[in-house]
């Protein structure tokens, strides 16, 4: 990387924000540091991504300025316009890879963009450990100059924390991300995620302190109130603190089972009506069918699939699992000539590009290789007594679970036509090609 370009990246950060750059090279840290052999990260055959080397010119690093001034110099219309402005500069992605904990990391973003995914969030990160723990910062963020639209979401409860850790990953970014949805105990006992809707003016002063002090753009990610009306005012008091984008997912924070309970398309819809800055769809999206229904029924700009899409990456390229081969089907589906072992294989060789710690890529091989250790479940057995992984081991796991005779396929639509995303506001459809 040129000296001009690490002075312009220098000049971004304050003085204490550059060892962040050091920590996002994806070094080993020594098995002595660490408690758990999963907590370490793989081993890397290319040196893995570092942030200061996402890009060989110094405007790639100034593509993450939101239009060259915070939020907190403009008036309400002219925050509209630059939130509406900065989507359209980024393409107006529609097809995203949600946040998942310890699931949506880079190697994972990185194949599901290569099938179809245009936009996609880091983790959630918590944002007192991003900004106290360098170990954490290099294990837990990193990107590369392909990675792009980028969400990096934390959860804070802290308006100057979240800050600090905001100024940090700053440069590499698109949109900083404030994770209001999370329903998980861990964070009723933190107090972030969905938990802050018992205190707004919280949530609030964490919206306006990024607004007013950062160059990207500030998105939020909110679960709906079980009141409707609760939900818009809440809603419209985020775009009036600041947020350029929201992203709702459509059930309350009391609705954690996925399978039993249906997202709430209208309550999206409802939201999408009552404010003027880009809204995502989050819940329902299965296949590529619910996308183009969600979009329809929503009007949202876009969606975010999470569970499916770790199960099946090629979700966004129109592959169906079995579960969903025949579900919303007009015409027939047939063997679409690719696997999830297939795409676990691909999983595994951007991992060694991307290093990442190996809990991740474990939890990964068992989403996407579930069905395939209930029909082995001696292969599932055999991974599990794994206490220190390696990628030997995994591809010889593949080979033998082809060995063993097993194939589930991913299924396509018999016709082979290019999936049409209907368009959320009369702009021109979008296909994927």
């Amino acid at each position: 990387m040129n000296s001009a370009l690490i002075r312009r990246i220098r000049r971004r950060l304050l003085p204490s924000k550059l060892p962040f750059m050091a920590s996002l090279t994806t070094q080993t840290p020594s098995s002595a540091a660490v408690d758990n052999v999963d907590d370490l990260l793989c081993s890397s055959t290319t040196g893995g991504a570092t942030v200061a080397e996402t890009s060989d010119e110094g405007e790639k690093v100034e593509r993450a300025s939101f239009l060259g001034h915070p939020n907190g110099y403009l008036s309400g219309e002219a925050r509209i316009e630059r939130a509406w402005a900065h989507w359209k500069k980024l393409g107006q992605p529609r097809l995203m890879v949600a946040p998942m904990v310890d699931c949506s990391e880079l190697p994972f973003r990185m194949l599901c963009r290569k099938y179809g995914a245009q936009a996609a969030y880091t983790p959630m990160l918590h944002s007192r450990i991003f900004t106290e723990n360098e170990k954490y910062r290099s294990m837990e963020f990193t990107t590369c100059q392909e990675d792009r639209p980028l969400f990096v979401q934390f959860c804070a409860n802290d308006p100057g924390i979240l800050l600090e850790a905001a100024k940090r990953v700053e440069p590499f970014c698109d949109y900083v991300d404030i994770n209001l949805g999370c329903p998980q105990r861990i964070a009723r006992r933190g107090n972030y995620g969905a938990f802050l809707m018992d205190n707004l003016p919280l949530v609030r002063s964490l919206v306006e302190k990024l607004a007013q002090s950062l160059e990207v753009p500030v998105s939020c990610k909110i679960r709906i109130f079980p009141d409707l009306q609760d939900t818009l005012k809440y809603a419209t008091m985020l775009e009036e603190a600041g947020c350029s984008l929201l992203a709702v997912h459509g059930r309350t924070r009391d609705q954690k089972d996925q399978r039993k309970i249906r997202a709430d398309w209208t309550a999206i819809r409802a939201v999408r009506n009552a404010v003027r800055i880009p809204v995502l769809a989050n819940g329902n999206i299965r296949h590529m069918d619910d996308v183009n229904s969600c979009l329809e029924v929503t009007g949202a700009e876009g969606v975010l699939s999470a569970d499916a899409l770790l199960e099946n990456p090629s979700l966004f390229a129109g592959f169906r699992t079995a579960e969903w081969a025949c579900e919303g089907e007009e015409e027939s589906t047939k063997d679409g000539n690719l696997d999830q072992a297939e795409l676990l294989v691909e999983y595994l060789k951007l991992c060694e590009k991307y290093p990442v710690p190996w809990r991740m890529i474990r939890a990964h091989v068992h989403k996407m290789l579930g069905e395939w250790f209930r029909k082995h479940p001696e292969v599932r057995e055999d991974l599990n007594a794994q206490s220190r992984l390696t990628f030997e081991f995994l591809y010889d796991m593949v080979d033998r679970l082809r060995q063993l005779g097993c194939r589930i396929p991913l299924y396509a639509k018999e016709s082979g036509n290019l999936e049409t995303i209907p368009p959320a506001n009369g702009d021109v459809p979008f296909k994927f090609e």
